[in-house]
């Protein structure tokens, strides 16, 4: 019989703040942390973005770094929630333990930093700089500085990264090849970045607005979140508190578009069904959906169409990164935290700005914060090239 997987630990960290305590703070009182940008060196200056506010300086002071030069703003907001979250599930990593590393971003803004320079004088600076660019760098940088020596896995499946990097460690964790794992994943913000999702014409120059019928685009973010996953066994046999189960999960690609979703939802419906049917739960189970939710007119539509297929009656939907912006590789991983937090809390947190709900598909959204009991809440997780990620969390 599979193993039981459940959630031990946690840490996180947005433009609400810096941990667990700091972002449920945010969640519960309504604060965003969208603004113009502070940190962030750009054309762009008009759309709002949600800033991690600390700089360089800051990061490495908090994360304690070996080699510091060398590491990105993906790797040291990584290394700052994912050391939380071992902290929180009293593990030493060891031989045993695995980290799943879901990122997009990796190095980018170093390599950003040093390639005029380097262009206009090859003797300007170091390539040792840049040498964690990639996505595996940050996650070997990761697996070294918390004394990984088990698995080690990047993932890159766009938005939907993080949490596919959470479905590896729980099966993995299942089949018994590893004994516990980090999972999660990290993406810092970069003019590349900015860039390329200028160029879709899918930024909104206000304050997004998920599933609301003004709505013109995503407010893009950055941030870091990972969660501790172990048997069930394990955590009972050491006395620890247990957050959440890993019910059920699914992954699941319509390849309909480089970066649209196909217009019934098809990607989104077939991974809601298949992590219900995972988890052994009717749709009558669910009681909350934290949505995938970025305000693009393409993908609330789409969703909204899939959870009505699914779903009989729509349990409450919330939308998130209407308090963190978009957080784009992190996301799966954040909103997963958010999620056991609803469980944890027995609260649901609202979609903000949400005031003319779409007609097209109606659903039942949260609107302001409510005290209601979840015992087990989807989490969407959406990525480019339709590959669409659920996964459920439960009340242990």
């Amino acid at each position: 019989m599979p193993k039981g997987v459940v959630v031990t630990g946690m840490g996180v960290v947005t433009c609400l703040g810096f941990g667990v305590e700091e972002n449920l703070l945010a969640l519960k009182s309504g604060r965003h942390g969208i603004a113009p940008p502070e940190l962030l060196r750009t054309f762009h200056h008009e759309m709002p973005l949600g800033e991690v506010r600390a700089d360089r300086g800051e990061l490495i002071s908090r994360s304690g770094p070996t080699h510091p030069p060398f590491w990105s703003r993906t790797a040291l907001i990584a290394l700052i929630a994912a050391r939380e979250a071992l902290q929180m599930a009293q593990i030493t990593p060891n031989h045993l333990t695995g980290l799943m590393n879901g990122t997009t971003v990796g190095g980018m803004d170093r390599t950003e930093d040093f390639y005029p320079g380097f262009m206009e004088n090859e003797r300007h600076g170091h390539m040792r700089e840049v040498f964690n660019h990639d996505c595996g760098g940050t996650s070997e940088q990761l697996a070294e500085e918390l004394g990984v020596r088990g698995f080690l896995a990047s993932i890159n499946t766009a938005c939907s990264s993080s949490v596919n990097t959470i479905m590896l460690a729980a099966r993995m964790i299942r089949a018994g090849r590893i004994k516990n794992a980090i999972a999660g994943g990290a993406d810092g913000l970069s003019r590349f970045t900015l860039n390329g999702f200028n160029s879709l014409m899918i930024l909104d120059k206000e304050l997004c607005r998920p599933f609301d019928q003004s709505r013109k685009g995503l407010n893009l973010g950055e941030g870091a979140a990972y969660v501790v996953l172990e048997t069930e066994e394990d955590a009972l046999k050491s006395g620890k508190r247990i957050l959440a189960r890993v019910s059920g999960y699914a992954n699941t690609n319509d390849a309909h578009h480089q970066t649209a979703s196909s217009p019934d939802g098809t990607g989104a419906r077939m991974a809601m069904e298949e992590a219900l049917k995972e988890g052994g739960l009717r749709p009558a189970d669910i009681d909350h959906i934290n949505a995938h939710g970025t305000a693009t007119p393409n993908n609330d539509e789409t969703e909204a169409a899939a959870i009505r297929t699914v779903f009989a009656s729509s349990p409450p939907v919330t939308s998130t990164k209407s308090f963190t912006g978009h957080t784009l590789g992190a996301a799966g991983a954040v909103e997963s935290v958010f999620s056991i937090l609803s469980i944890g809390e027995r609260m649901m947190f609202p979609t903000l700005r949400l005031e003319n709900p779409l007609s097209e598909h109606p659903l039942t959204y949260v609107t302001s914060p409510e005290n209601r009991t979840v015992n087990h809440v989807l989490s969407n997780s959406f990525g480019f090239g339709g590959n669409c990620s659920s996964i459920i969390f439960s009340r242990p």
